[in-house]
């Protein structure tokens, strides 16, 4: 699915509800950690205006995304029973969420990133599912999305049970932040020329993005002295993460997610960086 990575191109990320602690002790703040902190689910699906996500209206989706092969438009992720998944049920929400699979049994296209959330541990995805329970129902019908190419009749064959990531292993934890939860490698990982991620460069960059910033340029975050971030310091690769701010001091631009990574635990950040510095050099 080799758009796919457009999903984090839509917004500026100005700002987000506060989230809650990686270290939730329940679902719901477990889930309301990773929808508002690394998942940054609304930096698509939550309508932006000019200063910022649009008051009352978190996750009530329909922003477009387009590309040359398709207008997408974020759902409305609401419990809204009519233009929203107020009539999922649990199973129903974690099956759309990590296989694309709606309720209807019709596919889901890009640029949700199933080939990341396909390994979203089971007590995640009921998290998340907690979360989204929780929000204000907004009535906001969503316009259907439009592809210039058949979408296939699954992403994958049915997601089994996936066991939680011990947070012990910070390497591991942080690859699963990085992976399929944050889908940083999403846009981090360069395309091959037939479509899909060349996964042989792992966070070698270079993707573009085109959104009301410009153009940007998915940076290098191999462990590379030169072309990546092999020669930063911790506190510096922290800082691009939760604000933005490079090595040299420059302010790095969307699709970045920011106003969500900010939240970031100590633990998140701290994983994240062990992950990282396991990234092999590309250049």
């Amino acid at each position: 699915m080799g758009v796919s990575a457009l999903a984090l191109a839509v917004s500026l990320a100005m700002g987000v509800p506060g989230a809650g602690t990686a270290a939730a002790e329940t679902p719901l703040e477990r889930g309301r950690a990773l929808v508002n902190g690394i998942a940054a689910c609304g930096n698509c699906h939550t309508p932006q205006g000019p200063n910022g996500p649009a008051p009352g209206m978190e996750m009530a989706g329909g922003m477009p995304i387009a590309d040359t092969m398709f207008t997408a438009y974020a759902a409305n992720l609401t419990p809204d029973p009519e233009t929203g998944i107020g009539r999922w049920t649990d199973e129903q929400i974690i099956t759309a969420m990590r296989e694309g699979k709606r309720p209807d049994g019709s596919i889901i296209g890009p640029p949700m990133p199933f080939e990341f959330y396909r390994g979203i541990s089971d007590a995640d995805a009921r998290a998340i599912v907690a979360y989204l329970r929780s929000l204000k129902p907004v009535r906001n019908k969503v316009a259907p999305s439009e592809f210039k190419f058949p979408l296939p009749p699954a992403w994958g064959p049915p997601v089994g049970s996936v066991p939680e990531v011990s947070r012990a292993d910070k390497v591991a934890y942080g690859a699963y932040l990085a992976g399929p939860v944050g889908h940083c490698m999403e846009c981090h990982t360069p395309m091959k020329a037939g479509g899909g991620r060349d996964m042989t460069k792992l966070g070698a960059g270079g993707q573009s993005f085109t959104g009301p910033w410009g153009v940007t340029v998915a940076r290098n975050i191999t462990q590379d002295r030169q072309h990546g971030i092999g020669a930063w310091t911790d506190d510096q690769i922290k800082r691009a993460i939760t604000t933005g701010v490079s090595a040299d001091g420059t302010h790095l631009m969307p699709p970045m997610a920011f106003g969500y990574y900010r939240t970031l635990s100590g633990e998140e950040q701290d994983a994240l960086v062990a992950y990282l510095r396991t990234v092999p050099a590309q250049n």
